[in-house]
């Protein structure tokens, strides 16, 4: 059946080709959308990029035809812009509210074309339930969806023969696994013997060798005085240890220690194996509750209250005393000697940024335009490491199954060059682990 997909403004801003992401249905734009995008347009934001974003492909549909008529779209379907001068229905609400004549346009729609199913596509939750108390089917946008059960989680457990667990820990060991090209490269899996599953060994997927490889020796012996607690940590140091990946995202809860051993890595990377020349840490700027306004100074000044948790992990794996702290020793050592670059996401753009070592932390705030952004700023030598909680986010724009965090994970899972790790046991103390659970 044929279907008419009416766009709220919100799905435009989200994602501009969303334009294109109907096949062959098509697309109506109702005229108050347009007036909304509008005044985003001057906007400096990643919403204004996407408001012109939209302008341009409307004009350039313009050119093809009349958008009011209707004109063809690339995968078949056609886009129209649509006026209604249908009265509003006391139903619906207030006459001046947006929301109210975007609603509707899409019940006129509804009506004026009876033979074509009419389907609002919005992401605001409270306007998806307003269109369906008025009997307007409402979906949510999600071309770009995954969802959390389903998330790749980088490593899993198999039972095998013990002579498959025995050979990991021979020197040289590459063990051929049954069905490994259902493993994804760079995948962790835990061997368990299957006449004994406390006997266990760990290895990780080799995209080169198409075996199972054991973790680096140095995962074991730990960097800048951090070891591993858990098997997921010692995944993930095998993972920023490695020169070969050069892109590895980092899932998990609070406490499970992703930024403290991206940075840990970081910093051995950089000061001692010189693998890197720098250590490029950024994150993007989302207040937790109430913002306290306007803060003042130079933009390294502006950055520090939002960096914080960066420099305070730096100074844990700088093992300061309290000494030291009093006779001025810090993060800004590091800083100074070039070691260390802290960096908003905002200068990000437009950057070729080689041979650095960049970790984006809190990424589950970034929508998958930025983070498309981010990486393709990367240059040659360089490894970005991602790390967030997508439970934990700050931006009203995406939610826990469309950030550019878990849509990296989806799009890169079978990518040789890529790793991913889920975390989910917390190590900050006994407390937070308790209180990620239970709150």
């Amino acid at each position: 059946m044929e279907k008419n997909f009416i766009l709220d403004t919100n799905v435009l801003l989200h994602d501009p080709r969303s334009l294109f992401t109907f096949e062959d249905n098509n697309v109506v734009i109702p005229i108050y959308v347009i007036e909304e995008v509008d005044k985003f347009k001057r906007d400096l934001s990643e919403l204004g990029r996407n408001a012109r974003l939209v302008a341009r492909y409307l004009d350039a549909l313009r050119a093809e035809g009349s958008l009011a008529e209707g004109v063809p779209l690339p995968g078949g379907g056609n886009l129209r812009v649509v006026v209604s001068h249908r009265p509003l229905s006391p139903a619906i609400g207030d006459a001046q509210l947006m929301d109210n004549r975007i609603l509707s346009v899409a019940l006129d729609m509804k009506e004026r074309e009876p033979d074509v199913k009419a389907v609002f596509i919005t992401k605001d939750t409270s306007l998806r339930i307003r269109a369906d108390a008025v009997g307007l089917e409402a979906q949510d946008y999600d071309a770009q969806r995954v969802e959390i059960s389903e998330l790749f989680t980088g490593h899993r457990e198999l039972l095998v023969p013990r002579e498959l667990v025995d050979q990991m820990y021979k020197p040289g060991a590459e063990v051929a696994l049954p069905d490994a090209e259902t493993i994804a490269p760079n995948e962790f899996v835990l061997l368990k013997d299957e006449t004994n599953p406390s006997h266990t060994a760990m290895g990780r997927m080799s995209p080169a060798k198409g075996r199972l490889v054991p973790l680096l020796r140095s995962v074991k012996d730990g960097v800048w005085g951090i070891r591993p607690r858990n098997m997921e940590q010692s995944y993930t140091f095998d993972l920023l240890l490695n020169d070969d990946i050069k892109l590895v995202t980092i899932v998990g809860k609070a406490g499970t220690g992703k930024t403290l051993l991206a940075i840990a890595a970081g910093l051995h990377k950089t000061t001692e194996e010189s693998a890197y020349q720098k250590l490029l840490v950024s994150r993007p700027i989302f207040p937790l509750g109430r913002d306290i306004g306007y803060l003042p100074g130079d933009v390294e000044q502006k950055l520090n209250p939002w960096m914080q948790p960066i420099f305070d992990n730096v100074e844990f794996l700088m093992n300061l005393s309290r000494a030291d702290k009093k006779a001025g020793r810090g993060y800004h050592e590091l800083l100074d000697l070039g070691i260390l670059e802290i960096e908003a996401l905002t200068y990000i753009r437009g950057r070729s940024i080689p041979n650095q070592f960049i970790i984006v932390d809190e990424a589950q705030n970034l929508t998958p335009h930025e983070v498309k952004t981010i990486i393709t700023r990367v240059g040659d030598g360089t490894k970005i490491i991602l790390t967030g909680d997508p439970f934990q986010i700050d931006n009203p724009y995406v939610d826990a199954t469309s950030n550019g965090l878990v849509h990296v994970v989806n799009r890169f899972q079978k990518e040789r060059i890529a790793g991913h790790i889920t975390m989910t046991k917390g190590e900050r103390s006994a407390l937070a682990e308790l209180a990620a659970n239970l709150l």
